[in-house]
């Protein structure tokens, strides 16, 4: 499919695809880098409807690191043990050290 043809759902699975493992983004960056700068829920909902698409929501946080979508994966811990075995350090579910876990797709891609 050309880029121009996709809709945003699939702009964001494409984007998150892209985040390496051991990294962590944020809805609203993905949002900004698909130029949709004030669409951050919408990169949230995107996210919630990304199961079994092979997408790596997990990595996806709110921007204080929060993990704010734990709650669409199966039990609450499950987001949080997902980011945990790829070496992201994780308390009270928040991102530890996010600054240096941040992957910024508008840097990266």
């Amino acid at each position: 499919m050309k880029p121009e043809t996709l809709s945003f759902f699939e702009k964001v699975y494409e984007v998150a695809k892209q985040i390496p493992s051991g990294r962590v983004t944020s809805y609203g960056a993905i949002a900004k880098y698909l130029g949709a700068t004030r669409s951050a829920r919408m990169v949230g909902y995107a996210m919630n409807g990304s199961t079994g698409k092979d997408v790596p929501a997990h990595r996806v946080v709110n921007r204080l690191g929060l993990l704010t979508g734990k709650f669409h994966f199966e039990g609450s811990s499950h987001m949080q043990q997902l980011l945990e075995s790829e070496g992201i350090r994780v308390k009270d579910s928040q991102v530890q050290d996010f600054e240096k876990v941040f992957w910024d797709p508008s840097k990266e891609l």
